[in-house]
């Protein structure tokens, strides 16, 4: 059962996410990112910053067409450097001052008793060491970084631990997406 304020929060970031895809194509369309991307920057910087955008569920359209975009302009290897040197610093901004929230909607969503044995099942058995595997492999995916280091975040995932992995993971994305768009 969805307390009301659950509600309204999970409400409020579908209609943000929403409104991130629709701005992002509508700046793909004009063709304004690619003349942001071509005369404002240099590539290191504009992936850099695109990376950080790309680990956010309201940000990762518009992130990833300027990243794919990027791709046109510099070599594969260069944007997924940056952009996941980016994307790492961006996830852990997320880590440590926003997962509070994003938690909190997901404890909210979810009765009393069902929350007090997910939150045990974190911290005992193979979920231990599965919630982190699974954590990476979702911020690698195109999938927002919010649901992955929220599954690290409940497993008690250290920043220095965190780090390496969420570099690696946003290589591998951002090559990907990089790659994709590059090759069409």
């Amino acid at each position: 059962m969805l307390t009301a304020q659950a509600r309204r929060n999970l409400r409020s970031d579908a209609l943000m996410i929403a409104a991130g895809v629709i701005v992002a194509a509508a700046l793909s369309w004009s063709g304004w990112i690619d003349s942001v991307l071509a005369a404002a920057l240099p590539i290191q910087v504009a992936a850099f910053i695109s990376g950080m955008f790309f680990t956010s569920a309201f940000t990762i359209a518009p992130a990833s067409i300027a990243l794919a975009r990027l791709s046109v302009f510099a070599p594969l290897s260069v944007v997924a450097l940056w952009g996941a040197l980016g994307a790492m610093v961006g996830d852990l901004v997320i880590f440590f001052f926003l997962r509070d929230r994003f938690a909190a909607d997901v404890m909210g969503s979810l009765r009393p008793s069902v929350m007090r044995h997910v939150l045990a099942s974190f911290h005992l058995g193979f979920l231990k060491w599965l919630s982190p595997v699974m954590g990476a492999a979702i911020i690698a995916s195109p999938l927002p970084d919010e649901f992955g280091l929220a599954l690290m975040g409940l497993s008690r995932t250290r920043a220095a631990v965190l780090m390496p992995i969420s570099f690696a993971m946003n290589w591998i994305g951002i090559y990907l997406v990089s790659w994709f768009a590059h090759s069409i």
